[in-house]
């Protein structure tokens, strides 16, 4: 059997879906995506926003063919109809204010810009429906389909508080807010759902006194028929081929490991084509499988079949290959198409073969 593939989220959106998009511009400033969304939706007419789904479809069935034709084996919607994969949800959130944003710095002072203000308690006004958008998505698709949220410690990260006294308070009540969707997707047979955390790499402090714990919260009530993925990148470039973007340290895996292996979760997204990690980090997961990220996700150079499968028979040296999954590092939305069926294509070709040398080592190894 080759080892399972994904993707971990967003793709680049087509010329013919009107979404301002974090990832288009180089260095695109997600507070002013956030003003020219919020006006953008509130100008929509009726017909506009059938227009508007629509086109979302048919973007959607053309992401999730592409994946299928790579021979990914499980796929996502492409997150093509949220401007970046965090206010999309947030939008639905009473207590969040999208209109006066507040100056901040992001990604440990890395960049500035202003951000959507929590002014009040946050709970859930809706009315985004989650399962609805999954089942349309699962309809189109051959495979299975993953949904993914925004996780608690990430969400504080893009947002400015101005509310409550602590992180950690604000933290739980988004946890309780994810929970809903993630309860709801599970019910109506979903079968993967990610909840995306970054900020867990760049502050595993905080990610272990807390963070963790209220990702459990997020998958609280999800049975054992639903894998539960947290994806976790050391940090995203602002432009295509962006060189010596600041990153998390790279120590940071191996702070949250055993927590995160302690955890309810299936299965840990970590990041490795961009900066390689020792990976006797893969040792620390006895019971979560390893998504692990074998193409960089904003660089034009295309790794070779070759060169992905010799990283992954790297990692199966401390990890069984049952529980290795392989992925991109993180989204795909700065690629350029071709570039990026490239390196799904070569990717998905190094986890059959890996694979298939795998199970023929532990054939011989059982004779």
């Amino acid at each position: 059997m080759p080892l399972q593939t994904t993707v971990i989220g967003s793709f680049p959106k087509p010329e013919y879906l009107e979404v301002p998009d974090w990832f288009n511009k180089a260095g695109a400033d997600i507070g002013k995506t956030t003003e020219a969304n919020t006006a953008l939706l509130q100008s929509r007419s009726d017909a506009e926003k059938l227009k508007f789904e629509e086109d979302v479809m048919r973007a959607t069935s053309e992401v999730i063919q592409l994946q299928a034709d790579c021979g990914i084996s499980v796929v996502t919607d492409g997150e093509v109809r949220r401007e970046n994969y965090i206010h999309y949800l947030c939008r639905f959130i009473d207590g969040i204010d999208f209109v006066n944003l507040t100056a901040s710095s992001m990604r440990n002072g890395a960049s500035h810009t202003a951000l959507p203000t929590v002014h009040s308690k946050v709970f859930w006004r809706g009315p985004l429906d989650v399962v609805a958008e999954w089942q349309k998505s699962q309809d189109v698709s051959p495979v299975p389909v993953k949904y993914t949220l925004p996780g608690p410690m990430t969400i504080i990260g893009t947002l400015h508080n101005s509310y409550y006294e602590n992180e950690k308070d604000l933290g739980s009540d988004l946890a309780d807010i994810i929970n809903v969707h993630a309860r709801a997707l599970a019910e109506a047979g979903c079968k993967y759902i990610q909840v995306d955390e970054p900020l867990f790499a760049r502050r595993p402090d905080e990610a272990n006194a807390w963070g963790i714990k209220l990702l459990d919260r997020c998958f609280e009530g999800v049975g054992s028929g639903c894998q539960k993925i947290v994806h976790i990148c050391c940090g995203y470039p602002e432009y295509y081929d962006q060189k010596g973007y600041a990153k998390a340290d790279s120590m940071a895996y191996f702070k949250i490991a055993p927590l995160l292996d302690s955890s309810c979760v299936d299965a840990v997204s970590l990041e490795d084509a961009h900066r390689h990690n020792d990976l006797s980090l893969l040792s620390h997961f006895k019971k979560s499988k390893v998504i692990f990220g074998a193409i960089q996700i904003a660089s034009s150079t295309v790794e070779t079949q070759d060169e992905v499968e010799a990283r992954l028979e790297h990692a199966l040296e401390y990890i069984d290959a049952d529980n290795l999954i392989v992925a991109p590092d993180c989204g795909l939305a700065m690629l350029p198409m071709p570039i990026l069926q490239q390196k799904l294509m070569n990717m998905c070709a190094a986890a059959q073969r890996c694979g298939c040398k795998s199970n023929k080592k532990a054939r011989l190894g059982n004779a």
